[in-house]
């Protein structure tokens, strides 16, 4: 007998709230300073300039993707574009921890936050990636109950904490003083 795997609606549903908080924050972050964005964008070097020039778009991505994942419907779409996205992050990370370039801000983190790209953060969009090519996956169809919508929304809260918090406790292993490039 074959098993198939399914996904539980409520799993489904607080990792796609997790993930819409991650691109959502990650969106408002890089639009609150555009031309700090644009700056850091072109220090990786990964794309020639006259590309470089439409950074703009990667928060716009960022955008669609976070609410594509709260609406059902447009939901496989943006797991797709949110995997490519970490994707593309986890390669440019990686390029540049190959050439050297280990004096990048990552560009994640808190507005003004000063991290340099490292090894974990290559792993972790790898990891995040992966998490949304399962959420491809078929969702199982049942009826959602109360205690669904107590385990989404206490389990999205939680999984936004558990993120933050492992991000700041792994983001101390670089040096907070470093002089970086595309940081302000």
């Amino acid at each position: 007998m074959m098993y198939r795997a399914m996904i539980d609606p409520a799993i489904g549903a607080l990792l796609a709230g997790a993930f819409a908080l991650l691109f959502i924050g990650a969106a408002l972050q890089k639009l609150r300073s555009p031309e700090r964005f644009a700056e850091l964008f072109r220090a990786y070097r990964v794309v020639p300039d006259g590309v470089a020039r439409l950074s703009w778009l990667v928060p716009v991505l960022e955008l669609t993707t976070g609410a594509g994942l709260l609406a059902g419907g447009s939901r496989a779409g943006a797991c797709a574009v949110g995997a490519a996205l970490l994707l593309s992050y986890a390669a440019a990370m990686a390029i540049n921890l190959q050439r050297g370039r280990r004096d990048l801000a990552c560009g994640c983190g808190a507005p003004g936050e000063r991290r340099a790209i490292a090894e974990w953060m290559v792993w972790r969009n790898l990891l995040l990636a992966a998490v949304l090519a399962a959420m491809l996956l078929p969702w199982r169809t049942r009826a959602m109950t109360g205690a669904d919508a107590l385990t989404i929304g206490a389990g999205t809260a939680v999984a936004a904490l558990l993120y933050m918090s492992v991000d700041r406790l792994l983001g101390r292993v670089a040096p907070g003083n470093a002089l970086l490039r595309g940081a302000p």
